[in-house]
């Protein structure tokens, strides 16, 4: 990247515009830095410091709705890997998001007990309710390890209808059943 490519103080940037290098600046608040580039992580303004080398970005509006560690989230499975589950995050608290958020769970962030796969615990579709341990490189990493934590809302994998709980989760049209890491109010509405 050259110097007139560097975006300049005062400059309007959104998230993930292109700073900066690594070489050039040291990345501050309101950046990251993915393959040795520095990027905005939000909207605002982009402030140079070019006596200590940094960058930042002001951000415009200040208090945004987004998730922040320890944040409560609640959201879709997007999808389910053997070690891993992606969740589209559509709520922070009691407030809904504007904007796209995606979350990650990693099989250790399940449960308390061993857990073989992946698929006994989140299946895709399901709707969960996570805590945020970490936002490192924007990426929101979840835990479902609590009792209240886990899925709200599952489907059956065989014909698409909600699953009840009895004692286990049990299809109401097709009696398949199936395994979940279940809130402890699974099934009462309670987002």
């Amino acid at each position: 990247m050259f110097m007139n490519e560097i975006r300049s103080s005062g400059q309007f940037v959104v998230p993930g515009d292109r700073l900066g290098v690594i070489e050039e600046f040291i990345p501050d608040s309101g950046t990251y830095v993915k393959d040795g580039y520095i990027y905005s992580s939000n909207v605002g303004y982009v402030l140079i410091d070019f006596a200590n080398k940094k960058v930042s970005v002001y951000p415009v509006a200040r208090n945004m709705n987004v998730p922040r560690v320890n944040n409560i989230v609640a959201g879709w499975v997007a999808s389910v890997q053997s070690t891993h589950a992606t969740v589209q995050i559509i709520k922070v608290g009691r407030k809904f998001l504007s904007g796209r958020f995606t979350g990650i769970i990693h099989i250790s962030d399940v449960s308390h007990r061993y857990l073989d796969n992946m698929y006994d615990a989140f299946r895709m579709g399901d709707l969960i309710r996570a805590r945020v341990v970490s936002d490192k490189n924007k990426t929101y990493h979840l835990t479902t390890k609590d009792e209240n934590l886990g899925v709200l809302y599952a489907f059956c994998s065989q014909c698409g209808d909600i699953l009840i709980k009895r004692r286990r989760l049990r299809c109401r049209a097709c009696g398949n059943i199936e395994k979940r890491k279940i809130t402890s109010d699974y099934g009462k509405g309670i987002l």
